[in-house]
């Protein structure tokens, strides 16, 4: 802290030292500047920056698509993709597609999507109730998460 000081002052000491002298805070009155290596401050801006990058954790979504008529080994196979999905740490986007005459009987794909939720139901968390749009049904699907709180099991009477 060195107080109030021309710019032309301030300059100096910054030249003297070796030093830039960096504006902090433009719009205040008087302006607040520091004296510091410019560069080395990129530098280290950049780094953080960096690392923060390399933390973040991207969140993956995968598609797998079903139709009325998808049959037993396709439908089980597909179950199992899944969980490779949500043990992997991705949510799943489930969608359900009608085509021609399917379109008359939309329960039969709700049925579909419906026991695909009810075979991953303790396994993953249902992020997106199933929402038809046009003539596609689709849902999405995670992780079980880690802090929700798990339901109660009911307590055996004392006698």
């Amino acid at each position: 802290m060195l107080g109030v000081m021309a710019t032309r002052d301030a300059l100096r000491m910054a030249e003297d030292r070796g030093l830039d002298l960096v504006e902090i805070t433009p719009n205040a009155v008087p302006p607040v500047c520091k004296i510091m290596d410019y560069g080395k401050f990129k530098y280290e801006e950049s780094i953080k920056a960096k690392q923060q990058r390399k933390a973040q954790k991207v969140q993956k979504v995968k598609e797998v698509k079903f139709h009325p008529g998808t049959d037993t080994n396709d439908f089980n196979y597909k179950i199992n993709q899944i969980r490779g999905f949500i043990e992997d740490g991705c949510k799943v986007k489930l969608t359900l597609q009608y085509r021609g005459r399917e379109n008359a009987h939309r329960e039969l794909g709700e049925d579909v999507i419906n026991r695909v939720l009810e075979e991953l139901r303790d396994e993953c968390f249902v992020e997106q109730a199933p929402k038809t749009l046009g003539r596609i049904l689709g849902a999405l699907i995670g992780p079980p998460r880690k802090n929700a709180p798990k339901p109660q099991q009911p307590k055996p009477a004392a006698s």
